[in-house]
């Protein structure tokens, strides 16, 4: 059985989405970030970060953080969405750190500064609201002459669309990324990435 601490955050799908494809038994854990929990003694001692997702395997005792960390054991322990052969192993890691590394943070700060800061800063605004657009367009080209990020459907493709879904919360309308919307779309229709994000909004 896993245990997946999580919440509703585009970081926090990410792993309900893998979970859901790949079958596995897990017990939602729902960490209210809102209400600080993610800074209990208990959560701490699971990620010593204070954020969520994390799961627990208690098949193998195996305690994991950090969401892409989390798509790459669920892998691993089941041989799905992450290729053996070295090249396209690779690819799917290289978009994998693509989101971790830009997409989460770029479009997170963007949220942040439009959404939540006590004051509003335009230079803020307008700086990671330009990397987001920056962001929306590699991934369109990408997606140009793959029907999935990294060519097959992969963890690349679960932890990003979490992201690009909470566009409109964002007042952002990927209208001009006509292979991302796309993508959506294909996504949007798959039973395990529905179940997913409505398991995580409960």
């Amino acid at each position: 059985m896993i245990e997946l601490y999580t919440f509703t955050t585009p970081n926090g799908r990410k792993p309900a989405i893998m979970l859901e494809e790949v079958g596995l038994p897990y017990q939602i854990k729902m960490i209210n970030i809102s209400k600080g929990e993610q800074f209990s003694p208990e959560f701490i001692a699971i990620n010593p970060n204070s954020k969520i997702p994390a799961i627990v395997d208690r098949e193998t005792n195996i305690t994991v953080f950090e969401s892409g960390a989390i798509l790459i054991y669920l892998a691993e322990k089941t041989g799905q969405f992450l290729p053996s052969d070295t090249q396209a192993r690779f690819r799917v890691i290289e978009w994998l750190m693509f989101q971790m590394g830009g997409v989460g943070p770029m479009f997170g700060q963007l949220s942040h500064f439009r959404k939540a800061a006590p004051t509003q800063i335009d230079y803020a605004i307008n700086r990671y609201h330009n990397e987001t657009l920056r962001l929306l367009g590699v991934l369109d080209r990408q997606l140009e002459n793959n029907e999935f990020i990294a060519g097959s459907y992969s963890i690349a493709d679960m932890a990003t669309y979490p992201w690009v879904a909470a566009l409109s919360y964002l007042e952002i309308a990927p209208t001009d990324y006509s292979q991302v919307q796309r993508w959506v779309q294909t996504m949007e229709e798959r039973p395990a990435v529905q179940r997913g994000m409505a398991l995580a909004q409960e």
